[in-house]
């Protein structure tokens, strides 16, 4: 598989590192040329997503945040490869994009509305599943209008993961020691938080873009 080039990338396309890394460009050239679908692996980010959702609602361990924090990355991995499998591996499809973008906002609920559930407040979860919705929605939002999508600000998809991933993680620990939910709170309110930043940001640059433009 070729190493990923500007055109490969796109003007609708989130820029990760990660994609120019060897392991991940042999596990995508594995996948394409496999029969598997880029549509399939969008969907088995969603079944990673459902047992993580299960690991920390019904979850009273250490063992259950770690496998909740394996599976945030799990989902991870199959959002890097679909997209790499469809691009650069030649199997994009017509119906690509809905799959592409569908799965991760349910993702994002399946993963985020347990953890304030989990976390002793039960509003915290519902909140950080609506402004991370409302992330994508703005940026969708700058592509209807014309614009390239804005996937930037400090909350974008893959620090909302990373932050909840520590969260879990940090909660194994703290669990056994304390028997408190003060990390999974804490993920919560600093997703919740920087994703309302980071639909403010978006908002404005676009609207300085159409200003300009």
């Amino acid at each position: 598989m070729p190493p990923e080039s500007a055109e490969s990338r796109g003007p609708d396309r989130r820029p990760l590192a990660s994609r120019s890394t060897p392991w991940a460009q042999w596990l995508a050239a594995r996948l394409a040329a496999s029969a598997v679908t880029p549509n399939q692996i969008s969907v088995l980010s969603m079944l990673f997503a459902a047992v993580g959702c299960a690991l920390i609602a019904l979850g009273r361990g250490p063992i259950a945040w770690l496998g909740a924090a394996v599976c945030v990355q799990l989902r991870l991995l199959c959002n890097l490869l679909d997209g790499m499998a469809a691009i650069e591996g030649g199997k994009s499809s017509p119906a690509g994009a809905l799959y592409n973008e569908l799965p991760d906002r349910v993702s994002d609920s399946l993963l985020l509305v347990p953890l304030g559930y989990a976390a002793g407040w039960d509003w915290l979860g519902w909140l950080a599943a609506l402004l991370a919705a409302k992330t994508a929605y703005v940026r969708v939002l700058g592509g209807a209008l014309g614009q390239r999508q804005d996937f930037s600000g400090v909350m974008a998809k893959q620090r909302r993961m990373a932050v909840l991933t520590l969260g879990l993680i940090a909660q194994s620990v703290e669990a056994p020691l304390w028997g408190s939910r003060f990390a999974l709170f804490t993920a919560g309110i600093i997703i919740a938080a920087g994703s309302a930043l980071t639909c403010w940001t978006r908002t404005v640059a676009i609207a300085r873009r159409l200003e300009a433009a």
